[in-house]
């Protein structure tokens, strides 16, 4: 899609395109709804920034043309020529200072700009995403059903009590079947990542600033992220992190094709200003684990990488037997790297409405370019990648397949899918009725 957009070269914020086609980015941040004062600032910055590397170039040159003139010359001429020196000297002190000042005057401004945004993507604020289409029909109970939190608690599979004396609020154990069932359904999202080529991976869970940062989650959203101070490192959000910092400052082979990963990590997420939100159970809590789908590929590939990822994601999803919605979210809700994200949302009885489960993010160049990830193009030259990520399951699937495949009793139907990874149990029976 993007190159019938015209948009290929235009992919991630560089110097080219804003000095090329500032109309591009200035309309993606109207989008996202963010100051496109932005665009006049950088280009005004790129261009103070180009002029000192062109002075500090001109008065380097003339340093080296001096200093061949001096070992010939002689008496009051090769005086002269020593002054001259000594004051191009001083001149080119003074320019490279410029220069290093212009450079990262424009970098810092630079690396706050988000990615842009596809042109398809629907304009707004979080509830302006368009549905692109609905799988499966709400179920119609003949009883009123419970929600996660009460059958979690008739089966011994969750203990937020204990959670929260432990760790405090938001925070929880899975016991029990609980337990087991996260295990059963990442397993199963492994099991379905390697058979499509995925290389399964268990990441670090603690990353170097300069991996989140060329991650692109240490903008707008950084009060998500817990961070020790003490050791400067953060704690990821996700496994998209060290999933794209593995690669950081590398050449990639990808004649083969695009390279695929499937990482299994913990995860943890501040949820700052959500309080009040989703406090019931596990929907919103600050400790979850995922299996994140994170693919490396050429830029002109990667539209169709994000439609093979959202495939994968429902392809989950129908394992699990849950009716869900595919949205395209819109360009005010993107994180800063997305260029378009398809969030895949399962219907929770209890609450009447459709939660996120999985999304998947085309990212473009944006993050490979902070993190110096590159590939050889057909003419053996360095070209920056493309990078995307998509869930693959998370802990809060747990609320989706208890709540819709409840009975009256409190049990719960295990989708047949799921069944292998749970030793072959069909139903889940509470401890005590």
């Amino acid at each position: 899609m993007c190159g019938s957009h015209g948009l290929l070269s235009a992919l991630v914020i560089d110097p080219r395109t804003l000095r090329d086609d500032p109309d591009v980015v200035r309309a993606s941040q109207r989008a996202r709804g963010e100051d496109e004062g932005v665009v006049d600032k950088l280009l005004s910055l790129d261009s103070r920034r180009r002029s000192s590397i062109a002075a500090a170039d001109k008065l380097r040159a003339e340093q080296k043309s001096l200093g061949k003139l001096i070992p010939k010359a002689q008496g009051d001429e090769r005086a002269e020529l020593l002054a001259k020196a000594k004051d191009l000297a001083a001149q080119v002190k003074t320019a490279e200072v410029e220069q290093t000042e212009a450079s990262e005057e424009f970098d810092q401004l630079h690396r706050l700009v988000p990615n842009l945004v596809h042109p398809d993507a629907p304009e707004g604020g979080e509830d302006d995403y368009a549905v692109l289409k609905h799988v499966g029909e709400p179920k119609k109970f003949d009883f009123t059903p419970k929600d996660h939190l009460e059958l979690c608690e008739g089966l011994g599979a969750l203990d937020m009590e204990r959670g929260a004396k432990v760790s405090g609020s938001r925070f929880y154990f899975l016991t029990g079947i609980g337990a087991q069932l996260q295990l059963g359904l990442l397993n199963m999202a492994v099991a379905q990542a390697t058979a499509n080529g995925f290389t399964p991976m268990i990441t670090p869970t603690l990353v170097r600033p300069e991996i989140m940062a060329g991650t692109g989650f240490l903008g707008a959203h950084s009060s998500e992220v817990y961070r020790l101070r003490d050791d400067d490192l953060y704690l990821v959000g996700t496994s998209e992190v060290p999933l794209a910092g593995y690669h950081a400052d590398e050449i990639l082979d990808l004649t083969k094709g695009p390279k695929r990963y499937a990482g299994w990590s913990s995860c943890y997420r501040r949820e700052a200003g959500s309080y009040g939100k989703d406090t019931r159970g596990i929907i919103r809590v600050h400790q979850f684990d995922k299996v994140e789908m994170f693919v490396y590929t050429r830029p002109e590939d990667a539209e169709a990488e994000h439609a093979r990822l959202l495939d994968w994601e429902e392809q989950m999803l129908a394992k699990i037997e849950v009716p869900y919605r595919v949205i395209d979210t819109a360009t005010g809700d993107l994180g800063t790297s997305a260029y378009r994200k398809f969030d895949c949302e399962a219907w929770v009885p209890s609450q009447e409405t459709y939660r996120e489960l999985t999304s998947t993010s085309n990212c473009t160049t944006f993050q490979a370019r902070r993190l110096g990830i590159r590939y050889r193009d057909d003419d053996g030259r360095p070209q920056t990648v493309a990078t995307l990520n998509g869930t693959l399951a998370t802990t809060r699937w747990i609320v989706a397949i208890l709540e819709n495949h409840q009975l009256e009793d409190g049990s719960v139907r295990v989708p047949e899918a799921l069944r292998p990874f749970l030793g072959g149990t069909e139903l889940l029976e509470p401890t005590s009725k």
